[in-house]
């Protein structure tokens, strides 16, 4: 494991839930661990090969003096997703946000929050059965790769299938799509439900007729099971309208 290190990066900006916090500029210390893998930079002494640390701590300046904000855990979040969009190659980020003068009627050193997030590829499986489901499925993959965090990859062929389970009725348009994220698995489905309601998705019987289905079928090599999500989705590899599209895709996991 290669890191870049960043370590007390003062940056005089104004952010806090107070007032005068938003006009009266305070220090904020960043310590940040970058993951990338920079042997190529090693082996040639190349630096476009590497995370250039003064660039990364340009951008978190950047981002810290030009933006406001109530929250700590916002502003650690907002710095987290710039590196990682600016930088590809970084596969995990840590990331701490030091407030040493924060206004508090105590004594104490320092407070502070730390992000840490992690670059994973993730198989989703997408459906519609009710509506314009061509237009459904578009918007759903427009909607994803517009969600901070997300970054569609590959979008299979849509395909026609037969309704599962017994309730719905109508045939299905589905595909299968992999994307990039730094999601945590429970933020990606909270997203994925948005974007299920942004399109008209109702829940009330289970196997019903839907306008959009989207379902998270692996994410890395996790293995996930509580009483929201699991993963590898259940018995998907039971599923004709999972596997065909997902097959065309990613061949290496049959």
């Amino acid at each position: 494991m290669n890191k870049i290190l960043i370590r007390g990066l003062e940056i005089s900006a104004c952010h806090g839930v107070n007032p005068p916090e938003k006009v009266n500029p305070q220090p904020f210390i960043f310590d940040a661990d970058i993951i990338t893998n920079f042997y190529e930079a090693a082996k040639r002494d190349d630096l476009n090969k590497t995370v250039n640390y003064s660039a990364a701590c340009k951008l978190i300046t950047e981002i810290v003096s030009s933006n406001t904000y109530d929250l700590i855990e916002k502003l650690a979040y907002e710095c987290v997703f710039g590196l990682f969009e600016k930088f590809p190659s970084v596969s995990e980020i840590s990331l701490t946000v030091w407030k040493p003068q924060a206004p508090m009627k105590r004594k104490f050193s320092n407070v502070g929050v730390t992000v840490s997030l992690k670059r994973e590829k993730v198989y989703l499986s997408l459906g519609s059965s009710l509506g314009d489901k061509k237009a459904l499925l578009d918007t759903a993959i427009e909607k994803l790769n517009a969600t901070r965090g997300i970054t569609v990859e590959k979008v299979s062929e849509y395909i026609k299938t037969q309704p599962y389970g017994g309730v719905a009725k109508n045939e299905f348009l589905n595909c299968a799509v992999l994307i990039s994220t730094v999601l945590p698995p429970h933020n990606l489905l909270d997203e994925t439900q948005r974007i299920e309601a942004e399109c008209g998705r109702v829940r009330d019987k289970r196997w019903e007729d839907r306008t959009l289905d989207i379902d998270i079928i692996f994410y890395g090599d996790k293995t996930i099971r509580d009483e929201r999500l699991t993963v590898p989705h259940r018995d998907w590899n039971n599923r004709e309208f999972v596997k065909i599209p997902l097959k065309s895709i990613a061949p290496q996991l049959f």
